[in-house]
């Protein structure tokens, strides 16, 4: 396996490009909640697999409070995240909703930077406002 951080970046665009164009076929005629809510009833236990197979399962003596809830409302971000994106699937054309849900990369530098503490070059931010303006050229109708 990889250990490069581009490589599993890379992986995990092509995944979530497939998992956008099967969503928005897979929702047709159906409510977005309950398709957000059968992606997640598949997401869960694959990825208890993926540890079990792995040998990943960790100890909860070595978890912390901190792991634990940080981790929890992460879960809850997700589960919010998926809400919506379904209900916005819905409605509009595929490439416009990932083109303004992917304005996330812009809204992960801010926070990044802010509650993080994580430096950006001058090119960064120049890549970071040509991923927000292209965001915004993808989504115009």
């Amino acid at each position: 396996m990889s250990n490069s951080w581009v490589f599993w970046a890379f992986l995990s665009a092509l995944f979530a490009a497939v998992t956008n164009v099967l969503a928005k076929a897979g929702i047709s005629g159906i409510s977005s909640d309950f398709g957000a809510f059968v992606r997640t009833l598949v997401a869960a236990p694959a990825m208890a697999l993926v540890l079990w197979a792995s040998g990943q399962f960790s100890q909860p003596a070595e978890w912390t409070l901190r792991n634990v809830l940080l981790l929890v409302f992460s879960g809850l971000a997700t589960a919010a995240s998926w809400l919506a994106f379904f209900r916005a699937l819905n409605l509009g054309q595929a490439a416009q909703v990932v083109a303004v849900d992917k304005l996330s990369l812009v809204l992960v530098a801010l926070f990044g930077v802010a509650l993080l503490g994580e430096n950006l070059t001058p090119l960064n931010w120049l890549g970071i406002l040509l991923v927000a303006a292209g965001s915004v050229l993808v989504a115009i109708h």
